[in-house]
């Protein structure tokens, strides 16, 4: 980067912008805790005194990034949602938007990962509690409506399917950083959400499988 470029003034929401960009970008490569605000400054062209101007301290940038994930994550959950013609499926293109986010942004997890982690409380923490509190809200919606609109067995504990959902995704995610692959690629997004939702089915309706047979809807990509 030249030098004109690194001084160059920009206003300041666009400069915290670009320091979460790169604070994502640079978790999808590194240890989140192994990153320094030294190398958050060289990966912008930046000074550390600079950066400071933006945020005071490393853990206010993961703040940052927390609600930058739940500004962006949740409206294109809802979005996905909205966009089908069933609640059922509604619950697989919330699960594979889901997944399609965290490919293109695979150092969010590996942040939210690291604060749920930490023995001490942190606002960035306690705004990752709150992002899945949201999340568990949405699926439990989708679930009850699956249960009034005759999709799914009234004996679901929805609950217990919000959390399965949930930890689906963030089960992949670890197997994906286990592999050093991105999360969910050749399929596997796909079997898995099919396969939990199978246990939405009623014995006296068409299988879910059936119902997105003939509406194409929910794909992977």
């Amino acid at each position: 980067m030249s030098a004109s470029t690194a001084t160059t003034r920009l206003p300041t929401e666009t400069r915290r912008a670009e320091i979460v960009a790169a604070a994502i970008a640079l978790a999808a490569q590194h240890s989140p805790a192994a990153i320094t605000t030294s190398d958050l400054a060289n990966a912008l062209g930046l000074t550390q005194g600079a950066l400071f101007k933006h945020f005071p301290t490393k853990d206010a940038i993961w703040l940052a990034v927390a609600e930058w994930t739940a500004q962006t994550l949740l409206p294109l959950l809802e979005e996905a949602q909205a966009a089908q013609p069933s609640p059922t499926l509604g619950l697989r293109a919330v699960f594979l938007a889901h997944m399609r986010f965290i490919a293109t942004h695979p150092g969010v997890p590996r942040i939210i990962f690291h604060e749920l982690q930490r023995e001490q409380d942190s606002p960035a923490r306690m705004q990752v509690r709150q992002l899945l509190q949201t999340y568990r809200r949405l699926i439990e919606g989708l679930v009850s409506r699956a249960v009034d609109e005759g999709e799914a067995t009234p004996e679901i504990d929805r609950q217990a399917m919000a959390m399965l959902f949930i930890g689906a995704i963030q089960g992949l995610v670890m197997q994906s950083l286990v592999a050093g692959k991105a999360a969910g690629r050749h399929g596997t997004a796909e079997r898995v959400i099919d396969t939990l939702l199978g246990a939405l089915r009623t014995s006296g309706n068409l299988t879910w499988h059936q119902t997105r047979k003939t509406s194409g809807a929910g794909r992977w990509a």
